[in-house]
């Protein structure tokens, strides 16, 4: 798989609101995909589809634990959300400096 294409695959599991919800909970914690169903609001089947984008995407590992699979983070692939998002920290800052002197120039009435 390219960088390019491993990356927007990372992205694209970021993308969804109960791929995320599960990711903070294992930030917390390993959970069983029952557990991360529940945290995320959505069924056992969804939560299991849902584990597998994020899987794909090298975002999470599995152990077998009894009958159970347990999921946990794999944060290192992360980092090209990281790194993509850091470039726009400057512009951030740069927007707010502006803001703050246009807020600290006297009012010309």
């Amino acid at each position: 798989m390219s960088r390019q294409a491993s990356a927007a695959d990372v992205f694209h599991a970021i993308a969804d609101a109960g791929r995320r919800a599960m990711l903070d909970r294992l930030a917390a914690e390993d959970a069983s995909v029952g557990a991360l169903a529940e945290h995320a609001g959505l069924s056992y089947s969804a939560a299991s589809q849902q584990l597998n984008v994020l899987r794909r995407a090298g975002l999470v590992k599995s152990r077998v634990r009894g009958r159970q699979r347990i999921y946990r983070l794999h944060p290192a692939r992360l980092r090209v959300v990281h790194d993509w998002s850091v470039r726009y920290a400057r512009f951030w800052r740069a927007s707010l400096r502006r803001l703050h002197n246009l807020l600290d120039q006297p009012e010309n009435t």
